[in-house]
């Protein structure tokens, strides 16, 4: 029993899976642009509000800190996306399994 592949329907199935991936991360990136948007306003409005409220400790920095390391993770992530496996690395684990 031979199985038979259709070249341009192989083709066309890869074009699709890298599509995917493409559209996949650009997703990311214009979620990540979306946030540090949010990020720079929301925290220029606390900064504005500390400085409105008399200047004592500078409060604002917890947020700023905080949500900017969320920020540094979610950019990470989105330049750095999970890699397909290679063919030798399968095979490595299947013979180790």
């Amino acid at each position: 029993m031979a199985i038979t592949i259709d070249v341009s329907s192989w083709n066309s199935m890869v074009d699709e899976a890298a599509r995917q991936r493409a559209l996949q991360a650009l997703r990311r990136k214009r979620s990540l642009k979306h946030q540090l948007r949010l990020y720079v306003i929301v925290n220029a409005i606390l900064v504005l509000v500390w400085l409105g409220s008399g200047r004592g400790s500078f409060w604002p920095i917890y947020p700023i800190a905080f949500w900017g390391i969320s920020l540094l993770i979610q950019g990470w992530s989105a330049s750095h996306p999970d890699r397909e496996f290679s063919e030798e690395e399968i095979a490595r684990e299947m013979e180790r399994s």
